[in-house]
């Protein structure tokens, strides 16, 4: 089979010839049909300090797809092979306190597909039966190679009650955006986002947002005025991992506000804790999906109307990867989908 892979430790990714994988008896065996190019994959491949301490040289990349179950392994009978399916990309080990408890999203043991282990960005993936998750007939193959980052925005944006409440998104990268329909669908009274990319900034609001605020050569009082102007923002969703929009948030949510936080920053940041404390401000750390709780509430607000199929803007074969990551780091991209 063919598969994306990071041969060599150096920017790049390469297509190359790998064996397809032989399930094991808890497995199943994807056909992949199409993938979703992530802000993780463009790391690996511009090869930085994060993806040199994380991804081992020659591992098959992605963990965004969605395909048809090729084989099942022996023990496998709740499904069959032909059904349409995507997949949770984290493999939790199942005996720790947290996988115990229900809480296997923040198992300190997981391994991710295309980081530990091989990824989806290839022909074929195998994967526990236990991560596969089936794709509802409504729910159509694009929308479902979506379902992993959709779910990081459903779990950031349902960590707290959105209705009725002005909700503050400080990043519009894809995640954003579809933060912002998921806010939308359920009820949010005022959804204001921030970023410095103007082509992002107007998809957002059209997939949901009700103002959008181009920070690009404006001073940090600048901006804070200017977020103060637009609502009384009670809940806010950090979806950059800057620090400047950290510090927005902190700065012009109201007293007794929440904050969840996804974006993820490249070094260590600090932090107003007096903003935090005098207004009694609550922060919750985001990571990956509830298993599976997010899941089935996601394929449920899909089901129920929720549309984010705006944010797919180009679409290629899985062969010309390279043009689809210089299409991505143009600026001038939502999510981009690679076809087997």
């Amino acid at each position: 089979m063919k598969a994306i892979v990071k041969s060599k430790s150096e920017p790049g990714l390469w297509l190359v010839d790998r064996e397809i994988p032989v399930p094991q008896d808890h497995e199943v065996l994807v056909k992949i049909k199409s993938n979703a190019i992530c802000g993780t994959d463009l790391h690996i491949y511009h090869w930085d300090l994060w993806a040199q301490k994380t991804v081992p040289i020659s591992l098959t990349v992605g963990h965004e797809f969605m395909g048809e179950i090729a084989a099942l392994g022996k023990s496998i009978t709740h499904l069959t092979v032909g059904e349409r399916v995507s997949g949770e990309g984290h493999i939790a080990c199942g005996h720790c306190r947290n996988c115990r408890e229900g809480k296997q999203h923040i198992c300190p043991n997981t391994q991710g597909i295309g980081l530990q282990r091989p990824g989806a960005f290839a022909e074929y993936l195998a994967l526990p039966a236990s991560n596969i998750i089936p794709i509802p007939n409504a729910i159509s193959d694009d929308i479902a190679t979506l379902l992993d980052p959709l779910g990081n925005a459903v779990h950031t944006a349902l960590s707290f009650d959105l209705i009725g409440e002005d909700v503050l998104i400080t990043g519009a990268g894809p995640i954003g955006m579809m933060a912002s329909a998921v806010a939308k669908h359920i009820g949010a009274k005022n959804i204001v986002i921030t970023d410095n990319n103007e082509f992002r900034l107007k998809m957002a609001t059209q997939l949901g947002a009700t103002q959008a605020i181009h920070l690009q050569n404006k001073a940090f009082s600048d901006v804070v005025k200017e977020v103060k102007q637009s609502g009384s923002f009670t809940v806010g969703l950090e979806m950059s991992g800057q620090q400047g929009a950290l510090h927005v948030l902190l700065e012009t949510l109201d007293y007794g506000g929440s904050l969840a936080l996804l974006g993820i920053p490249e070094h260590e940041i600090g932090i107003d804790c007096h903003n935090i404390i005098f207004k009694g401000l609550t922060l919750k750390g985001i990571y990956g999906r509830k298993m599976y709780e997010t899941w089935d509430k996601m394929l449920h607000l899909l089901e129920s109307g929720l549309d984010i199929s705006s944010v797919i803007t180009h679409h290629f074969k899985a062969t010309e990867f390279q043009k689809a990551f210089d299409c991505l780091q143009s600026g001038q991209a939502g999510k981009i989908l690679l076809h087997w």
